[in-house]
């Protein structure tokens, strides 16, 4: 007799749990979508990456906040995983190897060449798709398919930006400085060939400096007594560049400095005051003119989240949104990137951070690496002032 009580009981708590079971969905949080981000958030160039990760971290709670994102017949929220590379190559493959091992596949970063080429093996062994700030050609063109460029690279701005200074600021003369690393060398190679075949004069292209130097007034009194019109940073730092800048002006430079890099403005301002007014940069992919409701909301609220603002996020904005869209026009691509790679060449989404209607989140790329392996962002390049950055022109690349 004993027993019919213990069954009656159980049978009851089957009910409750059958119950509970089918009240879960509706109750239930949505599933989580991680997107990964492997780049530098420490050290000379910290504000890259930061810029990155601030970005994506900001977008991601906006989403969640308004219920998550819509892919397919689910509604997920974002997840953001971040590994700080230290801009170390060896780091990068370990931040890699970390995202693969959570199942994870897509990633934002690396930012530099070295580690951008480091992580390859392990991207494309582990199916994962990157989005690199890092401008080797080798990772975008065939054989190499699981690379998109996230931002213009310095061989598509550095002739946007010799040809306007050559014809608004009667740039003849121009001389190259830059760290002595595989990243800034080779941006510094690709700018002395597009300078020359603009006719200018490279009155300087092999001077170098390490990273780690804080005293440039050795390694720029020979360039400075060249009196070159134009003096360019190639691939420098953001802590670097205010330093750099300090010694020219102080040596009594006078001609313009500009650089293919982006930039922080407070970094400049904080680094070297007044002597950077004029600096020429990269800019973020937005200004006030073109930049839409969204672009200003979002622009607020990593403001408030953060406490500060980076020019540089105009640019680091795109790359969650062209993941996250680029998978609602294939949800199969969730866990397959090659349903993502096949959706790239024809896929087409309403830029929501432009005010033109007209404007499409799209790739490109076809004329530089020979397939569609590139965000199409605004090419936007400023000149620094008084603590801000006021935009020269703007400009767009195939």
């Amino acid at each position: 007799m004993s027993r019919f009580p213990s069954i009656r009981a159980g049978l009851l708590g089957l009910a409750s749990a059958l119950a509970l079971s089918l009240a879960a969905p509706a109750d239930a949080a949505n599933p989580v979508l991680k997107i990964g981000f492997v780049g530098v958030t420490s050290g000379p160039a910290a504000a890259w990456g930061t810029s990155n990760v601030r970005s994506m971290q900001t977008l991601a709670e906006w989403w969640n906040s308004q219920g998550g994102v819509k892919i397919g017949d689910k509604t997920y929220d974002i997840d953001v995983v971040t590994f700080d590379d230290q801009k170390d190559p060896k780091r990068a493959i370990a931040g890699m190897e970390k995202m693969a091992q959570e199942g994870i596949h897509y990633v934002v970063g690396p930012n530099v060449d070295d580690g951008a080429a480091a992580v390859r093996p392990v991207a494309e062994k582990a199916g994962i798709i990157y989005f690199p700030y890092a401008f080797p050609k080798e990772l975008y063109a065939k054989p190499a398919s699981n690379a998109v460029l996230g931002m213009v690279a310095s061989y598509q701005s550095g002739p946007a930006i010799y040809k306007y200074l050559k014809e608004k600021k009667g740039v003849k003369t121009v001389a190259f400085v830059a760290a002595n690393e595989s990243d800034p060398l080779s941006q510094r190679d690709s700018g002395v060939a597009a300078a020359k075949a603009l006719g200018l004069d490279v009155v300087a292209d092999k001077d170098t400096y390490q990273n780690d130097t804080r005293d440039f007034t050795p390694v720029l009194t020979p360039i400075v007594k060249l009196k070159p019109d134009l003096l360019v940073l190639s691939g420098v730092a953001p802590a670097n560049a205010p330093l750099l800048i300090r010694s020219a002006r102080e040596l009594g430079f006078t001609g313009l400095i500009s650089t293919e890099t982006a930039q922080d403005a407070k970094v400049l301002e904080e680094g070297a005051g007044d002597l950077a007014n004029g600096f020429i940069s990269v800019g973020g992919a937005s200004t006030p003119e073109i930049r839409s409701k969204a672009m200003e909301e979002f622009i607020e609220r990593y403001t408030k989240k953060f406490g500060e603002y980076n020019d540089e996020s105009n640019t680091k904005v795109y790359a969650l949104q062209y993941i996250v869209d680029t998978l609602k026009a294939d949800p199969k691509a969730i866990d397959n990137v090659d349903e993502f790679k096949k959706t790239i060449d024809a896929f087409s989404a309403p830029n929501p951070y432009l005010k033109d209607s007209s404007a499409s989140l799209h790739y490109v790329g076809d004329t530089s690496f020979g397939q569609k392996r590139q965000l199409a962002v605004p090419l936007v390049v400023n000149e620094y002032q008084d603590g801000k950055f006021k935009t020269l022109f703007v400009a767009n690349v195939d």
